[in-house]
């Protein structure tokens, strides 16, 4: 799928999707953590819902640098923030530049209390590449569990026109709410942490201002 093609976007329904058994979520867990030594503190990445839902209790976060990967609307949600019949979009890192977000240090004795519960929420259809990556921070540079987008997993979406982006935002609804919800207070969270992000800052506004309602097919 590509921005230059017409068809895609609107087209999202007929794109395979199941979620991942148990099962596969935690052969998933067990093969990220392969290398963690029981007991040791934790570093995860946060670049979008977790900056303002992490869902965990951390001993420590810091603003931190991802060299490599964007912050994208690169994801169809289908039980979040969409349903299959009608779609939404959130946020993923894809290839290039580089993102702006939030690191938080876990207390090694928590890791396995709250990582199932992490891989629930992160890894419901198997969509990320869950990584260890270096990250920049003031304080120097923390190896970060990231949740970096599969493109070969059929929920990705490249690039759209913006007119085609904010019409699926719209008009989605998932089991959390509207998606439009879920850009705008990423948006916030963002702003809030002192975090500038001029692309998502700018879909947040066109998100705000009033539109015709679109036909209801």
């Amino acid at each position: 799928m590509n921005s230059s093609t017409s068809t895609p976007a609107l087209n999202a329904h007929s794109i395979p999707f199941r979620l991942w058994t148990p099962e596969e979520r935690r052969a998933s867990l067990e093969e990220a953590l392969r290398h963690w030594r029981e007991g040791e503190d934790v570093w995860v990445y946060a670049y979008g819902s977790l900056i303002w839902r992490p869902d965990f209790e951390y001993q420590e976060r810091r603003l931190a640098t991802l060299h490599g990967h964007h912050r994208a609307l690169c994801l169809w949600s289908r039980v979040n923030r969409g349903t299959p019949e009608c779609p939404g979009l959130v946020f993923g890192l894809d290839r290039g530049g580089s993102c702006r977000g939030m690191v938080y240090r876990l207390s090694g004795q928590a890791v396995p209390d709250y990582f199932p519960a992490l891989w629930d929420r992160e890894m419901s259809t198997g969509a990320y590449l869950p990584r260890w990556v270096n990250c920049a921070t003031d304080q120097g540079t923390v190896r970060a569990l990231v949740f970096i987008i599969n493109r070969d997993n059929p929920a990705y979406i490249r690039a759209l026109p913006e007119p085609e982006l904010l019409a699926i935002i719209r008009r989605a609804t998932g089991s959390r709410g509207p998606c439009t919800e879920y850009v705008i207070q990423t948006a916030q969270a963002l702003r809030a942490a002192g975090i500038r992000d001029a692309r998502l800052e700018h879909i947040a506004r066109r998100l705000q201002e009033p539109v015709d309602p679109l036909p209801e097919n």
